[in-house]
């Protein structure tokens, strides 16, 4: 699968009403919770084409949408972020507390940095949001590689 072009109304769907002087007071638990559901509907949109059944829909979003594989979208996109970014990713790394048993503490931890990335762009930053979901270059059924 090539290079994703995000359509017009991806691009625009950032409606939130976030001043950039909020920003700071939005709690990196809260940008991970915002940035996981707006992670999930970008690949649910990204695999729309071609039509599937819904359970072959959810099974290449699962394995997308997994923290193995958001740990290794965070590490392929590490070479990209810049400092400010850098220090999203730090703080959602920190911010976590508990994790599912079945995960390793530091996948875990980076499967909520790149969540914490993703919902802060989404609040300040639409456009460098989807240059770095670009990069990703989904495919569908497989995690990213490394």
């Amino acid at each position: 699968m090539g290079e994703i072009e995000l359509p017009q109304s991806w691009q625009q769907l950032n409606i939130l009403a976030v001043h950039p002087n909020q920003v700071p007071q939005i709690p990196p638990a809260a940008l991970a919770y915002l940035g996981d559901a707006v992670y999930e509907l970008y690949v649910r949109t990204s695999f729309l084409l071609p039509p599937k059944r819904s359970h072959v829909y959810h099974q290449q979003v699962v394995a997308q949408v997994r923290a193995e594989a958001q740990s290794g979208h965070l590490q392929l996109l590490s070479t990209h972020l810049t400092a400010a970014e850098l220090d999203v990713v730090r703080r959602g790394r920190n911010a976590t507390n508990g994790r599912p048993r079945r995960l390793d503490p530091e996948v875990y931890q980076q499967a909520t940095s790149f969540e914490t990335l993703i919902g802060y762009l989404y609040v300040t930053n639409p456009q460098r949001l989807s240059e770095l979901l670009a990069l990703l270059h989904l495919e569908p059924s497989s995690p990213p590689q490394l």
